[in-house]
């Protein structure tokens, strides 16, 4: 019995001593070893063995970056605020030995290092530059904790600010401001849009008056182009009418007068034509007493020996001479030629042309309305120069001065050739 108890008690001592000598270190971990009380070794990720007895591991350090959130720390600013901030720190351990050896606890001393430094810094701020500035509190921070826990193993690899809260009253007081400076900023916005709407609305008619009297402008214009043509073209056409009439007069008297010398007429029917004539003259209001001369017959036979010549018969009748020239031809004179030219002046379709282009040319924001274009003056309107080439039948007709319809001239009834 005695000898199964000693055989378990070495057993357990040989299971106790090589559960001692054999330790497994894992990866992103390190282990700082003693033998006998002193520093032996630092191991990391690897299965290690110790003497019994004689080595123990004193301390295993994280060498993974770790992340530390400090609770809000009383900060007093420059105008004497106070804020709560909270802070975040970022950092690895780079030492395992100086982390176990230089410090008794790495975070407790990190934490209040952070503190410290941030009154330092935080104390010489005002609140606007401390809610303002915290990309260089932060770097300043960093900097001063990062040479600092340098002795320590540590190396700081970023600190934030993750929180900076005011007192309430002031936060108040922030609310208000900010929103007093909205309240601003909206009706400064609504004074400009009012600015810009009242200025887009005077341009507005101020164009619109421009527009207004640029086309009452041009309608003046194509107006006063309009009568000054209507009128220097009717002046043409009364004065081309004026010009055909009188001819055509002329043409009548030339055709009466030939026709009475060749017909040869004896005094009996130059006296009868007078006879007839007479009652004609004494037809108007104003001839109340008409006198025949009593010499009338004297007259007529004084008149047919002025013109005629005595046939075997004893009667007077008039002979054309043998060599009797040829009537006149009206000939046009050049100074008169450019009447019955109906084509427009082009002085006057040019500016016309320009008014018209002036007046069409689009206005943003409107449609254009098209003006009318003037009319041309119709083929009936033309007024044509006689020709003096086209035969006698095709001349137009010889119409009577005196009468005042117009009516074509015609011989008597009784007016024998």
């Amino acid at each position: 019995m005695a000898v199964l108890i000693v055989a378990a008690v070495l057993v357990l001592l040989v299971v106790v001593v090589v559960f001692k000598s054999i330790a497994l270190v894992p990866q992103a971990e390190a282990a700082v070893i003693e033998r006998l009380g002193r520093y032996s070794r630092t191991v990391s990720g690897q299965l290690t063995f110790l003497v019994p007895f004689a080595d123990r591991i004193r301390a295993k350090v994280d060498l993974r970056e770790r992340v530390v959130s400090f609770p809000p720390q009383p900060v007093i600013t420059q105008d004497n605020l106070t804020l709560q901030i909270d802070s975040v720190v970022y950092f690895q351990v780079t030492s395992p030995q100086s982390a176990v050896y230089e410090i008794s606890n790495y975070i407790a001393a990190v934490e209040q290092l952070t503190v410290t430094t941030l009154r330092n810094v935080v104390g010489g701020m005002t609140l606007e530059e401390t809610l303002t500035s915290r990309d260089q509190i932060n770097n300043q921070l960093r900097g001063v904790l990062d040479e600092a826990t340098g002795r320590w193993g540590l190396r700081v690899a970023r600190v934030e600010l993750k929180a900076i809260d005011p007192p309430p009253s002031i936060q108040e007081s922030m609310e208000k401001q900010m929103k007093a400076d909205r309240e601003k900023r909206a009706m400064i916005l609504t004074a400009e849009g009012t600015r810009e709407s009242q200025i887009k609305t005077a341009e507005g008619a101020k164009q619109a008056q421009i527009l207004s009297a640029e086309g009452a402008k041009q309608s003046a214009i194509l107006g006063a182009e309009g009568e000054r043509q209507s009128r220097i073209l009717r002046a043409q056409g009364e004065r081309a009418a004026a010009y055909l009439q009188a001819q055509g007069q002329a043409k009548a008297i030339e055709k009466v007068f030939a026709a009475i010398k060749s017909g040869k007429p004896t005094p009996e029917l130059l006296a009868y034509q007078y006879m007839q004539t007479l009652p004609m003259v004494a037809r108007g209001d104003a001839n109340k007493v008409w006198l025949v001369p009593s010499d009338f017959g004297k007259a007529l036979e004084g008149f047919a020996k002025s013109f005629g010549s005595q046939g075997e018969d004893g009667v007077f009748r008039y002979e054309p001479p043998a060599e009797d020239a040829a009537p006149a031809k009206v000939e046009d004179d050049s100074d008169v030629a450019d009447w019955f030219d109906t084509a427009p002046d082009p002085t006057i379709e040019r500016a016309v042309r320009a008014a018209e282009a002036s007046a069409r040319q689009p206005v943003e924001g409107l449609t254009p309305t098209p003006l009318p274009r003037p009319r041309e003056p119709s083929p009936h309107q033309q007024v044509v120069p006689p020709s003096e080439s086209a035969p006698a039948e095709q001349q137009p007709p010889a119409y009577r001065p005196d009468d005042p319809h117009g009516r074509p001239w015609q011989p008597p009834e009784n007016y024998r050739q």
